[in-house]
C-alpha cells in the first residue's frame, strides 16, 4: 500500500469528517496538464461494523490500477450500530458525488503540487469495488449513484441474499471458521436498546491483544466481534435496516421455507417494509446495473458463496454483463492470506482486467 495517499473530507456529520483516501497512477511520460484519468472507488470490509479505509486494504487491486494509470480511492462510511444501512447509502452517494464534482478543484489548489501532480479524475469513468461488507456497498452503489459506477467488482460480497439462515437463524455452535459462541451479555453496549446510545462512527481501526493475553492476537477492538454477534443471534438485518420492534429479523424468519435452504425466498419480500426497501441488493438488479465482477471463495463461512450466486443469477436475468470466479476451497479474506499474490495473480489480473475493459480508455491516455 502506498504509505502516503492524499487523504480528503468528503463530508462532515456533526461536525466530524468522514475522509476518503487517494491513491496516484504511477507517473507516465504525459505532459498534459489535464490528464483525466479512469476512477475506482473502493469500500472496505468488516461486516458493517469496523474498519476504516485502511483496514483489509486490497494493495492487490491498488498496485495494479495505479500501474495501469488509475486513480485509486478507498473511504469511510459510517459503522453499524448506531449507524445503519440508510445512513451509509447516504454517505456512498456523498462519496461519490465529491469524486466527481469536488476533487478535481481541490486537486489543483493542493499547496504540495509534487504530490497532486498533473492527474484528475475523469468524472466520465468512475467504478466501483468492495470486500466482504464492501461488496454490499458495492452493490448499494449500482443501486443508488446516479449517474451509476461504469464498472462494479464484489470480493466475496454480502448482500447476493440476505433472506437465508445464515442471516436470520439463531445458531447454537459455531458457524464462522469455527471459531467460539459470543456470549452476548459481554456486549451490552452493542445490543438494541443500548447501542442506540452509541456514538456515530465512519472508522474503528483493527486492534489486537498482545502475546501476553490469554488468547494472543484476539481482537481487542470489541466491534471485530459485532457482525459474528449479531449473525449468531440471527438478527443481522434488525442492525442494518435499524428495525428492531418489531424485529424484522423475526418477521422474515417466519417467512423463510421449512427446509431453511438458500434461496430466493420471494415470500419474504412482501414482509420488507417500503422505506427498507432499498438496503436490499437482491430487490434492486436492473438491466441498468453496470457491468460485474465477482469473485467468492467456494469455502466462505462468512459470506456464503451462494450470495455471489444467486447476485449473478439475477444479473443474468437482467440481462446484464457479468462473471462469478469461485475459487475452490477457499474461505473468507483468501486474497489477504500470505502468498496469496503470487497463489492468484492470473485471477487478480482477471479481475483488474475487467474493470479497465468496462472503465474504457481515459480521455488523456
Amino acid at each position: 500500500m502506498d504509505p502516503d495517499p492524499l487523504t480528503f473530507v468528503y463530508k462532515e456529520i456533526d461536525g466530524k469528517p468522514i475522509l476518503l483516501d487517494l491513491y496516484f497512477p504511477l507517473p507516465s511520460l504525459s505532459t498534459d496538464a489535464s490528464d483525466l484519468r479512469p476512477t475506482i472507488i473502493y469500500f472496505h470490509g468488516g461486516g458493517l461494523t469496523v474498519g476504516n479505509r485502511q483496514s483489509w486494504f486490497p494493495s492487490w487491486l491498488q498496485k495494479r490500477l495505479s500501474r495501469h494509470g488509475c486513480i485509486f480511492i478507498s473511504a469511510d462510511y459510517r459503522l453499524v450500530p448506531p449507524s445503519h444501512g440508510h445512513d451509509i447509502i447516504d454517505d456512498i452517494r456523498d462519496a461519490f458525488a465529491f469524486v466527481r464534482n469536488t476533487l478535481n478543484r481541490l486537486l489543483e489548489t493542493e499547496a504540495d503540487a509534487d504530490r497532486t501532480g498533473r492527474y484528475r479524475v475523469d468524472p466520465k469513468a468512475i467504478g466501483v469495488a468492495g470486500t466482504s461488507a464492501g461488496g454490499l456497498c458495492a452493490y448499494l452503489a449500482a443501486m443508488h449513484v446516479s449517474p451509476k459506477p461504469r464498472v462494479l467488482m464484489s470480493m466475496y460480497g454480502m448482500g447476493g441474499d440476505f433472506f437465508t439462515p445464515h442471516y436470520l437463524t439463531p445458531k447454537s455452535g459455531p458457524f464462522l471458521r469455527g471459531r467460539e459462541m459470543l456470549d452476548p451479555k459481554d456486549f451490552p453496549t452493542f445490543l438494541h436498546p443500548g447501542s442506540a446510545t452509541l456514538y456515530p462512527l465512519s472508522a474503528s481501526p483493527l486492534a489486537y491483544h498482545p502475546p501476553t493475553y490469554h488468547i494472543p492476537g484476539y481482537p481487542s477492538n470489541p466491534r471485530m466481534l459485532i457482525g459474528r454477534l449479531y449473525l449468531q443471534l440471527g438478527t443481522f438485518l434488525d442492525y442494518y435496516t435499524g428495525q428492531h420492534h418489531p424485529s424484522l429479523s423475526a418477521i422474515l424468519r417466519q417467512s423463510m421455507p421449512r427446509d431453511n435452504g438458500p434461496g430466493d425466498h420471494q415470500a419474504s419480500y412482501p414482509q420488507i417494509p417500503d422505506r427498507d426497501q432499498n438496503l436490499f441488493p437482491q430487490l434492486g438488479v436492473t438491466c441498468n446495473w453496470p457491468p460485474t465482477c465477482l469473485v467468492h471463495g467456494t469455502s466462505d463461512t462468512a459470506v456464503l458463496v451462494h450470495e455471489s450466486r444467486n447476485m449473478v443469477r439475477l444479473l443474468h436475468e437482467n440481462g446484464v454483463g457479468a462473471e462469478l470466479l469461485e475459487v475452490e476451497g477457499k474461505e473468507h479474506s483468501f486474497d489477504y492470506e500470505p502468498g496469496a499474490e503470487d497463489l492468484h495473480e492470473v485471477l487478480f489480473d482477471h479481475v483488474v482486467g475487467f474493470l479497465l475493459k468496462h472503465l474504457g480508455p481515459s480521455e488523456a491516455a
